[in-house]
């Protein structure tokens, strides 16, 4: 069932959203050469906890970390820990706040230092997918409009859009309906409406779009080695269209 959130409801997704995008601001400016996904998990759990909010991902299913921290081949889940970060990588970062009982969630992929022409360009089109696939999130719109502009957008470019990892709807669970692929036909799946708070995060390889998951149980890398990013951002749906409650 997808829960329409009511005015309340959204404002205080709202400031769990702000929460996270001031995590994300926060751990920016220690994303350099030498720093591990473990000191940057530290830095993120305290400053959540310092607005007042808690970690999504922390105990989530068992998993170890505050945030999930994935490099380079890494698309998601990606466990913090002794990983160093070296020059010319890229992180993915995916951060979730909860605040009075609601989360936010939001996901964004950065460079270490100066990165490759290449890496930089699965990173402007990765992001660039979720912006096209917004264009699409209005009352009246059908879910797969989003999923198909992704699609449309990244493939064109060159890229692969990975299948087994999905988008959601969000609110006081952290994973609720509805699922929301990045790929597919247009005017498919529910009819979007006004209240529905959504998680959008295409997951984009520079290869093929196949992926599998490491003995930890956790991290997920691409099958060909080849480096993938990965965007998020929780959205809600309004008359007008949508709003980005995970930026400032």
């Amino acid at each position: 069932m997808i829960i329409c959130k009511t005015p309340r409801e959204i404002e205080l997704m709202r400031e769990a959203g702000r929460i996270v995008a001031l995590t994300h601001q926060e751990l920016k400016k220690h994303i350099k050469p030498g720093i591990t996904t473990k000191e940057l998990d530290k830095i993120a759990d305290k400053f959540i906890r310092s607005h007042g909010a808690i970690p999504s991902f922390k105990n989530y299913n068992g998993f170890s970390g505050s945030i999930c921290a994935s490099v380079n081949e890494e698309l998601v889940h990606g466990i913090p820990g002794k990983r160093v970060l070296n020059h010319g990588d890229i992180i993915s970062i995916d951060i979730g706040a909860k605040y009075n009982g609601y989360h936010g969630d939001s996901a964004w992929t950065y460079g270490v230092g100066e990165i490759s022409d290449e890496a930089q360009k699965l990173l402007d089109v990765t992001e660039e997918s979720l912006y096209k696939g917004l264009e699409k999130a209005k009352a009246g719109a059908r879910l797969t409009d989003i999923s198909h502009e992704i699609q449309k957008y990244a493939e064109g470019e060159g890229f692969s859009v990975v299948r087994e990892y999905v988008g959601h709807g969000i609110g006081q669970d952290l994973h609720e309906d509805p699922q929301i692929p990045h790929y597919g036909p247009p005017g498919k799946g529910p009819v979007l409406k006004k209240g529905m708070v959504l998680a959008i995060e295409p997951m984009i390889n520079a290869g093929t779009r196949y992926v599998r998951t490491l003995s930890d149980n956790w991290t997920v890398v691409t099958t060909d080695g080849k480096w993938c990013a990965h965007f998020e951002h929780t959205v809600v749906i309004t008359e007008e269209g949508f709003e980005i409650l995970t930026k400032i």
